[in-house]
């Protein structure tokens, strides 16, 4: 990613305040902290990757506060997912701390005070997903901010992997795959959060929250299958049909309905993409779990106003 600002260029008195002005500012609305006056260093580099934004930070040690005054200025509306590379850093947020070791990973939502601490130099990764990518996928982020992941689990490991390799080439790719990778970066993560959700005990007011994140995740992991069910992933998350349509319910959605809007939605993208342009609408509509290619056209049009193959069309003028 090509260095979009850095202090080496600025005289020593004027570094800090540099940094607080046009990063801390420009980057998510922050307000930061250093003791090192004009010793002080750091670097950003940012690149789009659809609707995400990779950047790398490279700072001295400093103190860094998203504060309610910051909020109420800002339409600042993502999750952060910052990836250790070199050093330590501090999360606060949602009543929680922890620490980010090189090749793990944490996230903090933009919404909400946070708090990020380095007492020493450091390099991070950080892959900027708006706040909505992650609630489709999973619901809210209260439950997941502040907490470290990648250090043992598998799946954890290869979303921290993916998403930094991902980063480090977000400059080099086409704009379509650069599309469809954010995408299956943030299916990835998704399914790794829900995997520790499913592990991780959780008080009772929060248990139903974390079944509806596990739900939706096991959806979206089984849309292509024609037979996904109410029964079937009911059973997989091991609570009853009635059970998952009441915790649907709370978003006033049910079961049929809300696979059906991921289907259509996972659709739409591959028409979209020129570069699934060679294949035809039924292909597309069968790999996302539609048996009926009639009804398929039928519902499409309900949702989104055209034929599928007029949607199609109507992206090539």
């Amino acid at each position: 990613m090509p260095i979009q600002f850095t202090t080496d260029d600025s005289p020593g008195h004027r570094r800090l305040a540099l940094w607080q002005d046009i990063v801390c500012d420009v980057f998510v609305g922050l307000d930061c902290k250093s003791d090192l006056g004009s010793a002080f260093r750091g670097s950003v580099t940012q690149a789009a990757l659809g609707k995400a934004v990779c950047s790398d930070v490279c700072s001295d040690r400093q103190h860094v506060f998203r504060t309610p005054s910051r909020i109420a200025r800002s339409d600042q509306d993502y999750v952060l997912i910052a990836l250790g590379n070199r050093g330590d850093g501090g999360v606060v947020q949602d009543g929680r701390e922890t620490v980010i070791h090189p090749g793990q990973f944490a996230l903090y939502d933009t919404t909400r005070p946070y708090e990020l601490k380095f007492n020493d130099s450091f390099t991070q990764t950080i892959f900027k997903v708006p706040r909505e990518m992650l609630q489709r996928r999973l619901g809210g982020t209260e439950m997941l901010t502040a907490i470290s992941f990648g250090a043992d689990a598998p799946l954890e490991r290869l979303a921290c992997d993916f998403i930094f390799r991902l980063c480090q080439s977000a400059d080099r790719l086409a704009p379509d795959h650069a599309d469809a990778l954010s995408e299956q970066a943030v299916d990835l993560l998704a399914m790794a959060l829900s995997e520790r959700l499913g592990k991780t005990p959780l008080p009772s007011s929060t248990h139903r929250s974390a079944l509806l994140y596990r739900l939706k995740a096991h959806i979206r992991a089984h849309l292509a299958d024609p037979d996904l069910a109410l029964a079937q992933a009911a059973a997989a998350l091991g609570i009853s049909p009635r059970y998952v349509n009441d915790l649907l319910a709370d978003e006033d959605i049910s079961f049929q309905r809300y696979v059906l809007g991921e289907r259509l939605a996972q659709c739409r993208r591959d028409l979209a993409s020129p570069v699934l342009a060679h294949r035809h609408v039924s292909e597309i509509a069968f790999a996302w779990g539609f048996n009926d290619l009639s009804h398929f056209g039928r519902v499409f049009r309900e949702h989104f106003g055209m034929s599928p193959r007029d949607f199609r069309q109507s992206l090539r003028h």
